[in-house]
């Protein structure tokens, strides 16, 4: 086991972080609904969660709207909301270049990062993603170990801190869309610290399991036997272990079968004519197992549109659920107003908001879609390995956000 590293305190955006002498690891389980955890643990196959749960703490946190990716990882990693972070989607139209962009560069996060704050405060700092997409946001300025285990056979020392992953994991890189591609990264943290190459982990894993398959689905339940198995490695090497979730993920789909999508610039550009432009923030250059649809969209709309009409319309369609134009939506969903349309639009539970049909290949779903986005993918667990002091029970009793998962981590246990 490598020596304990050293006890560490150090501050940024506004929190103070006291980080214990021993390893930590911070892991977010992309897509991962409490009700995943919850049928895995019925089934015995997370014994170690079990006992963190047991032992320390287990509960629901309030994610960052839109329930995507790039919105919560960066939250998480910075402790702000999207509208400090300036990430409110996986995707955006840059309204000054009237460009489709899509923000998977350091050059969009507006805040610093608490891994880049820990590696100056002396820390041995690591950040594994699944995702390439993810690694360069959240790698910023940050002088310490960073790739993705989508890339890991790429990952070099002068630009990822790092080479030779492969040897260091014991695993060839695994391909994106697969249980390893998460496993790979759980593997990757453990092998970090056993090594002595990192005692402060973010472990970000992909969602790809929990799009293709439910709680219950046998696929489903091995594939968290494996994660738990990782984590009791984290724990047998002596670190305080955090975990959340970026979003939950729901299933989308008809009574009747099939993908149930409001396609949105259709019918608006049915009724109002040329020159609305729906985004998708969840896209991605992932979009095999959501097809770019999700449960959030931002509009923008010609000068000539009124706002209000096209608002009302969108609001009395069966599935929406919450419209907001912008100042609102930056108001209530915490979303950098810049980076948003004219107005932003959440969808019901089973429902997901598309531009046109011609826009999203759903050839490759299999007739079934499980996505994310909306309100009712924001409620995701919070899991520690140490229990929390009084200050921290009662800020968990309260509206706990998945972007305190570090501070909890470090500051919450009851020493």
């Amino acid at each position: 086991m490598p020596a304990a590293p050293p006890s560490t305190t150090f501050s940024i955006n506004d929190r103070t972080f006291r980080v214990p002498a021993r390893p930590v690891a911070v892991i977010c389980i992309d897509g991962c609904g409490d009700e995943y955890l919850s049928t895995s643990l019925a089934h015995g196959r997370m014994p170690n969660v079990a006992r963190m749960a047991k032992n320390g703490y287990r509960g629901m946190v309030r994610g960052a709207l839109p329930s995507f990716t790039n919105v919560n990882n960066a939250a998480i990693c910075t402790g702000l909301t999207p509208a400090e972070t300036g990430i409110g989607g996986n995707f955006f139209l840059d309204q000054e270049t009237g460009e489709e962009v899509m923000m998977n560069s350091a050059k969009f996060l507006r805040a610093d990062t608490i891994l880049a704050a820990a590696a100056k405060a002396g820390r041995k700092v690591a950040m594994v993603t699944a995702k390439e997409k993810l690694r360069d946001i959240l790698s910023k300025d940050l002088d310490g170990i960073a790739f993705s285990s989508e890339k890991a056979d790429q990952a070099a020392l002068a630009t990822h801190g790092i080479e030779n992953v492969e040897q260091v994991v014991g695993q060839k890189t695994p391909e994106i869309y697969s249980a390893e591609a998460s496993l790979f990264v759980l593997r990757a943290g453990v092998a970090l610290i056993e090594q002595g190459l990192s005692d402060f982990c973010y472990l970000s894993l992909t969602d790809y399991m929990q799009h293709k398959y439910a709680p219950e689905a046998p696929e489903s339940l091995d594939f968290y036997e494996a994660m738990d198995r990782e984590i009791g490695r984290l724990l047998e090497l002596g670190a305080v272990v955090g975990a959340t979730a970026d979003h939950g993920m729901n299933a989308k789909n008809l009574s009747s079968g099939g993908p149930n999508v409001i396609y949105l610039e259709s019918l608006l550009t049915k009724q109002f004519g040329e020159g609305i432009r729906v985004i998708c923030p969840i896209t991605d250059p992932y979009v095999v197992h959501h097809g770019a649809l999700g449960s959030a969209v931002t509009i923008h709309l010609p000068e000539e549109l009124d706002l209000a009409e096209v608002a009302e319309t969108i609001v009395r369609m069966e599935g929406i659920t919450e419209v907001y134009d912008r100042e609102m939506a930056a108001l209530k969903l915490e979303l950098p107003a810049d980076r948003i349309g004219d107005l932003f639009v959440l969808s019901a539970r089973d429902v997901v908001l598309g531009r046109t049909p011609e826009d999203h290949d759903l050839s490759q779903l299999g007739g079934q879609l499980r996505s994310h986005g909306g309100r009712y993918e924001e409620m995701v667990p919070m899991l520690l390995s140490e229990p929390l002091s009084g200050e921290y029970v009662s800020r968990a009793a309260g509206d706990p956000r998945n972007f305190d998962i570090f501070e909890f981590t470090c500051n919450g246990g009851d020493a």
